[in-house]
């Protein structure tokens, strides 16, 4: 009786040891000369926005694409998850996201084709970006207890 309960009170303990913090979620801000681009009711702003995985399983892997807004009604891409993360060794992994943005002008209708690429670190207990380029340029570079909020200036 003693084996018994001492094994169940040693397999269903709940440790904090195993668990891994994941630290994915992005905000994405795109900016031009201080208009807020991914507000579709200003003009001249990005009136659709579609992201696709470049690694994904097949030439169409659409991701899903939230905007929201901050307290200041700036909008922003939320990305949480979604793209297929590529292995660079045992604890790097990088994602590439194509962006189709969209607006119109007169009645013509312009697309901009962007490339984002994240880059994530992995340890036993934390799973985080590190950086992201845009476009080829590094538009961010984690610190630590910050949020991830990436700004783009077009």
């Amino acid at each position: 009786l003693i084996v018994i309960l001492i094994f169940a009170t040693t397999s269903c303990r709940n440790s904090n040891d195993d668990l891994q913090f994941i630290d994915q979620k992005v905000q994405i801000f795109i900016d031009s000369a201080g208009q807020d681009m991914l507000n579709a009711k200003l003009p001249n702003s990005y009136t659709s926005i579609s992201m696709n995985d470049v690694f994904g399983e097949t030439d169409n892997a659409p991701i899903s694409v939230s905007l929201k807004k901050t307290s200041d009604t700036v909008s922003y891409i939320e990305y949480l998850a979604g793209a297929k993360r590529m292995a660079l060794d045992n604890n790097h992994y990088q994602s590439k996201i194509a962006l189709s943005l969209r607006k119109t002008k007169g009645n013509a209708t312009q697309t901009t084709l962007d490339t984002l690429v994240l880059n994530y670190t992995m340890s036993p207990d934390l799973f985080q970006i590190s950086s992201a380029t845009y476009n080829g340029t590094t538009v961010f570079t984690k610190n630590s207890g910050t949020e991830n909020i990436i700004k783009i200036f077009k």
